[in-house]
């Protein structure tokens, strides 16, 4: 993609869940503010399939795939003469609800229904004058937030008889997804992820607490290789997880490593508080991974805007991204997790208070990722944040598939 200063692009993604919570989907929400026609998905197949690899492979379970992206079109282009060709397979066309509903627009979807690409229609309600686009959609979008149960319920009766896949969207509590899957939807997008059911009383497990002891120490710029290896060793899986990695394929050493002081000194520290970070996030079973992969995301991102910047101690922006939503994985709330978790000051009130540069970049990150850009500075480097997302996409994807290698 053209990155260059006169090409201001933002993109960003979020995700579509199935009722396993595994992520199907992603919806690919961007801006282009040179071109309001559009022209992101206009141009050249080879940008539109860079963009799209980088928006929509990731590591599932242990396998690398490349799932749909959801994508939201202008009614220029959705009627217009020179459609771009875009991958059948890899999209679902998405009509807005703001879209008048006309003969042309009709005659347009029909089209592109009939040429084998999906068509989903976005915040639907339904109403007479939809019911040709009903006919030929294949999934509707349901926007639940602010609905009542009943008014769902109401929904789901008038748009089933016409064999759509459901997707309840913008769901924000557990509670209205278990009722959109009583309902029968069959797809899920929203936040409900982030506000996961709290156990009361829960507190971090010991063996979670000395990982992460280990990774406030690693941020110690005067700790030694014994140290560590003292923290280490009490983790035997750890242990054995980290003289895997030294000893693979990927660091091309002459003889085995046997020690972890060795090892320590081996891989260096940079790389040693991200593999003991990274493996902490892969102990947590019976979580959907995209909790760890967005959490990858984001602290990867953060590290890469502070690379950009040449903040010092880019390693704690790392920290402070991944860190700032971990209680996610653990289920309790985000202060009990900071008040048990060794972190420095700076980076608990960067998670807690948006203090300091850290704090800063977080926010900025965490709105870049939501799509909601409009909240950015009017100084916001669109064409920095869009590079170090991307590259904090495939990096999560790398990290994902390495870690789901060391569970083989």
């Amino acid at each position: 993609m053209d990155t260059s200063s006169d090409s201001q692009v933002l993109m960003a993604r979020q995700p579509i869940f199935d009722r396993s919570q595994r992520v199907v989907a992603y919806e690919l929400l961007y801006r282009d503010e040179q071109d309001t026609e559009h022209a992101l998905f206009r141009g050249s197949g080879a940008t539109r399939e860079v963009i799209l690899n980088s928006y929509t492979s990731i590591s599932d379970q242990g396998s690398l795939k490349r799932v749909p992206a959801f994508i939201n079109l202008t009614r220029d282009l959705l009627v217009s003469e020179d459609f771009p060709e875009l991958p059948r397979k890899n999209i679902v066309i998405e009509i807005l609800e703001d879209i008048e509903i006309d003969r042309e627009l009709i005659i347009a979807v029909h089209r592109l229904a009939k040429a084998g690409y999906r068509i989903a229609l976005d915040d639907f309600i339904y109403k007479a004058e939809a019911v040709p686009l009903l006919k030929m959609a294949h999934i509707v979008k349901v926007d639940v937030k602010g609905m009542s149960f009943d008014q769902v319920a109401e929904q789901v009766r008038l748009i089933t008889p016409f064999k759509v896949t459901l997707l309840a969207e913008k769901i924000e509590t557990v509670e209205m997804l278990e009722e959109c899957n009583k309902l029968g939807f069959k797809l899920f997008q929203g936040h409900f992820l982030s506000k996961p059911k709290l156990v009361k009383g829960k507190k971090v497990d010991p063996n979670q607490a000395a990982l992460f002891e280990l990774v406030q120490e690693l941020q110690n710029p005067n700790t030694t290789p014994e140290r560590l290896e003292h923290l280490i060793i009490r983790d035997p899986v750890l242990t054995y997880k980290l003289l895997r990695i030294v000893n693979s394929a990927a660091y091309s050493l002459v003889r085995k490593v046997e020690s972890l002081t060795e090892a320590i000194v081996m891989l260096g520290m940079a790389q040693i508080r991200k593999w003991a970070t990274l493996i902490a996030l892969n102990n947590q079973s019976g979580k959907p991974e995209e909790i760890s992969r967005s959490l990858l995301v984001r602290g990867r991102m953060c590290e890469e805007v502070a690379l950009a910047a040449k903040l010092s101690n880019h390693g704690s922006y790392f920290m402070t991204g991944m860190m700032s939503n971990l209680h996610l994985l653990l289920d309790i709330d985000q202060k009990t997790m900071l008040k048990e978790v060794p972190l420095s000051d700076d980076i608990k009130n960067a998670i807690l208070y948006n203090e300091g540069q850290m704090g800063e970049t977080l926010l900025h990150v965490g709105n870049y990722e939501a799509g909601d850009w409009d909240l950015l500075p009017s100084n916001f480097d669109a064409n920095l944040y869009e590079a170090c997302y991307r590259k904090a996409l495939d990096w999560s994807k790398e990290a994902m598939q390495a870690l789901n290698d060391l569970e083989m």
